[in-house]
């Protein structure tokens, strides 16, 4: 009877344990993962020490107010270093772990997994970089451009620059000061379309990586060609060199707008500071600055763990863009894991909801007003203008986008290709 007993006890023990283990892998289950590719070591580390903080951030603030439809969210971010190699290899352990979606960073890294992507059935977003044709979902049914692409900042730089002109480019002199990879060169049928319908003259200057030298291209744009306007196309440290120059040459750089990339804290401070800028514009797909609700929650986050907030906020312009691609992906998994009625989502599952996001306000001000539908991964192209004004960016336009006759007959003339 003894032995009996023990022999009951010890099922009993066993069977709760292997239930309380079942549970805790159901626990460990209930999670949905991003894929995140970063930058925080390689050529353009400036960017990524900055943003994929924010990503993580975000996820923590959705887990603290216990996540999507009982799911925890996780980001697992792997640094590729700014190399395709790596970054294949990242997506291949990122589609291992089980990854919904991945957060791709760079040009030649989403073009490098277009394909794969497209195979595997797995969205990417691309937002700000990577090929711009992507914007035709019918094309490129697994990339997400989620932001204006370098066509998009073309025609908003473009457009801006006509209205400083009062709505004439006729005859005028525009530089177009670029990175000379893929990237850089993405923009030029844009502008030379452009050139066509506004009769400026247009003139490109393209700088070498890893474009810290580039003395020769800003002395022929201030002195040979006396550039009216000159749109900055440039990454990584190359932004500041640039506007280091400009200033040196006695160009005024209220006549100067940067890409997305060539926007943040970080080139203003890397140039000499914010007096050295004053005047400076930049094309941002994101608000800029700290006064937004999702930021005040962040701290507020924080504050109840007993720490400081996060040094990376100063960094608002890239920030804040991490914030804006985070949410995105999170709001697609929360709307897929409704379609599902809870159950466990996959890439195709994500892809139909990027699809839907025509309606997302929960950043508020923080993100455009964008139009995501099956036809249309950009989104619409929407675009802010800051100036760097007083120590500080200030909003110099509201959201606007423009030329879409001019975006939708290069998608359909260079879109064929997925």
């Amino acid at each position: 009877m003894k032995y009996l007993l023990q022999r009951v006890r010890y099922v009993a023990l066993t069977t709760a344990a292997g239930v309380a283990l079942a549970g805790a892998a159901t626990a460990q289950q209930k999670e949905i993962v991003f894929g995140l590719q970063c930058d925080r070591t390689g050529a353009t580390q400036t960017v990524g020490v900055n943003l994929c903080p924010a990503q993580h951030d975000y996820g923590a603030l959705i887990n603290s107010k216990g996540g999507i439809e009982g799911y925890k969210v996780r980001f697992l971010e792997i640094d590729h270093e700014y190399k395709v190699p790596q970054g294949m290899e990242a997506y291949e352990r990122h589609k291992k772990e089980g990854a919904v979606s991945i957060l791709l960073y760079g040009t030649p890294h989403t073009q490098a997994l277009t394909q794969k992507l497209t195979e595997d059935r797995i969205p990417g977003t691309s937002p700000g970089f990577g090929t711009a044709a992507a914007a035709d979902g019918t094309k490129y049914p697994y990339i997400f451009p989620i932001a204006a692409s370098y066509w998009s900042q073309a025609t908003g730089a473009t457009k801006f620059i006509r209205d400083k002109f009062g709505g004439s480019l006729k005859g005028k002199k525009i530089a177009y000061l670029f990175y000379d990879n893929p990237a850089g060169r993405e923009p030029l049928p844009i502008f030379e379309e452009l050139q066509k319908i506004e009769g400026f003259e247009l003139k490109t200057f393209a700088v070498p990586p890893p474009g810290v030298e580039m003395g020769a291209q800003i002395l022929d744009i201030t002195q040979r060609f006396r550039a009216d306007f000159v749109i900055s196309h440039l990454f990584g440290r190359s932004p500041s060199v640039a506007i280091k120059e400009m200033k040196r040459s006695g160009y005024p750089l209220s006549k100067m707008i940067g890409f997305v990339w060539a926007s943040s804290e970080a080139d203003i401070e890397a140039a000499g500071g914010w007096g050295v800028a004053e005047g400076y514009y930049t094309v941002q797909f994101a608000g800029v600055g700290t006064d937004y609700p999702v930021l005040k929650e962040i701290v507020e986050m924080y504050k109840a763990q007993g720490k400081a907030p996060p040094k990376e906020m100063n960094s608002s312009v890239l920030y804040n863009r991490g914030l804006m691609t985070a949410a995105l992906h999170v709001e697609a998994a929360r709307r897929a894991l409704k379609a599902k009625g809870g159950q466990m989502i996959n890439g195709e599952d994500m892809k139909k909801a990027f699809e839907t996001l025509s309606d997302f306000k929960d950043l508020g001000e923080l993100a455009p007003p964008l139009e995501i539908t099956p036809t249309d991964h950009e989104g619409g192209g929407w675009v802010q203008v800051f100036q760097v004004k007083g120590g500080k960016f200030l909003k110099a336009t509201d959201w606007f986008r423009s030329y879409p006759e001019v975006l939708a007959k290069a998608i359909k003339e260079h879109g064929g290709k997925s």
